[in-house]
């Protein structure tokens, strides 16, 4: 693992969809509020969608507009895609070379070394994101603290224990872990937040309803929430 060179956070997740976008840009917000300069990147983002012959990857907007940052959207994610798949993946369809010193790069240009780095990966720990790399690579070569979102919902335990324990065999620190509740709970007598309490000797931050939605603002009803956290990064 490298040191990084400035602060920050790199934002994983358990899966794919469980508001990694949302939860980074609350925390963006909550520094640029005291006055920290957040340089967020999204090295490289699928799924993106073609508006006037360009590719528009919405999670890097959105996490622009929450550090208030006048940045041009190729210096936050670099690397566009329109498939809808693994970044690896779609790179490879679109006859891209994607390397993670291509990711690494990306997230290091422009920072100075008073800005706070947060940088949001795709989709889950241990998903594909460049050739022969995963998103657990990315995290350590950055050797940021890593903080994980994870969904609350049925399964989320199994996902999460798992995803803690590769981020502490890679030596990564764990800064916190956020407990998204996207959806209302399958089940009135589910607690995941208490179950993973007493599992990971620590409690999740719960959040709700951090999902993009059609505006891509949902981060501001998470702000509350995590006040805390963002002041004691």
């Amino acid at each position: 693992m490298k040191r990084a060179l400035s602060p920050g956070l790199f934002v994983t997740g358990t899966d794919t969809g469980v508001g990694k976008t949302q939860v980074g840009a609350a925390v963006a917000s909550l520094l640029r509020e005291r006055g920290i300069v957040v340089q967020p990147r999204k090295p490289v983002e699928s799924g993106c969608k073609r508006i006037d012959d360009r590719l528009l990857p919405h999670d890097a907007l959105t996490l622009r507009t929450a550090a208030g940052l006048n940045l041009p959207l190729e210096t936050i994610c670099p690397h566009a895609f329109e498939p809808a798949l693994s970044p690896e993946r779609a790179a490879m369809l679109s006859s891209a070379g994607l390397t993670l010193q291509d990711l690494v790069q990306a997230c290091r240009t422009g920072v100075g070394a008073d800005d706070f780095l947060l940088v949001e990966g795709a989709g889950g720990f241990y998903s594909p994101i460049a050739a022969g790399a995963l998103n657990a690579d990315l995290a350590s070569a950055l050797g940021l603290p890593v903080l994980l979102v994870a969904a609350d919902r049925l399964g989320v335990i199994n996902h999460t224990l798992l995803t803690v324990e590769a981020i502490e065999r890679r030596g990564l620190t764990l800064a916190a872990i956020v407990l998204n509740r996207a959806e209302p709970l399958s089940d009135p007598e589910m607690d995941n937040a208490a179950d993973l309490s007493r599992w990971l000797g620590r409690p999740p931050i719960v959040t709700e309803h951090g999902t993009s939605g059609a505006t891509g603002d949902g981060w501001r009803a998470l702000r509350p929430a995590l006040t805390a956290l963002a002041a004691s990064l």
